[in-house]
């Protein structure tokens, strides 16, 4: 893995400030853009395979890129049934080296999350676990809208409860996220450093990196954050 990963800059210096009256404006005006065909296929499709797995607890591996953070997901809970969801069919093509048995908890869905997200609310499907692993940071102020705690969606994403761990490496997003999470559900989360186990570092109690980025931002020194937090589902 090349260390040659940059830091993300930008010209915000903390939390936006626009954030909590756009969670606000967000709050009292659904979501109601129409759900592309393609999408509802996919989750069709999805949620078939995993009933056909006998319908476990669901995980949601949200923009998972090429697959890799959902495949060690899928062997971290081996009793549960992980659906790796992103939009890039390129992206998703690229898991054909992955070495031995694909697991049979393991899907990988080419969707848009802003349907699939409000899909899964409307089936009244809860998964128990969503991860938000190193999303696109969007770092320019006038971006705000496109990171997930500023957009319309969010409220769906926290209405699904469950464990919601969102990482990055750029703290100002975790601690936005933390404060959009506060907002809306009235429930304390915060933003906290998060650690992974470098090449000879195996045995010192530090999860490995799961997933792409993951490796690459550690081997480049950055700063890891995090936020988890269990919601109630609405």
């Amino acid at each position: 893995m090349h260390a040659n990963s940059r830091p993300v800059t930008s010209k915000q210096s903390g939390p936006h400030e626009q954030l909590i009256p756009l969670l606000e404006r967000h709050r009292n005006s659904p979501f109601k853009k129409p759900i592309a065909d393609a999408n509802r296929q996919a989750f069709e499709q999805s949620m078939a395979a995993w009933r056909k797995a006998g319908s476990a607890p669901l995980i949601i591996d949200a923009g998972c890129g090429v697959g890799l953070s959902t495949l060690n997901l899928a062997q971290q809970f081996p009793n549960s049934f992980v659906i790796g969801i992103d939009q890039s069919a390129d992206r998703l093509a690229r898991n054909t080296t992955w070495p031995g048995k694909l697991p049979a908890n393991y899907a990988l869905a080419r969707a848009d999350l802003v349907d699939f997200w409000r899909l899964l609310l409307e089936a009244r499907i809860f998964p128990t676990r969503h991860y938000l692993l190193y999303p696109n940071p969007w770092p320019k102020k006038s971006q705000l809208s496109r990171r997930w705690q500023g957009h319309a969606v969010f409220p769906t994403l926290l209405a699904l409860g469950g464990m919601i761990e969102c990482r990055s490496n750029w703290k100002i997003y975790i601690d936005e996220f933390a404060a959009a999470v506060t907002q809306l559900s009235n429930q304390p989360a915060c933003c906290e450093a998060y650690f992974v186990a470098g090449p000879k570092q195996t045995h010192d109690g530090l999860p490995a990196p799961i997933t792409p980025f993951e490796e690459k931002y550690r081997a480049s020194g950055h700063a890891l954050w995090r936020c988890q937090v269990e919601l109630a589902a609405q």
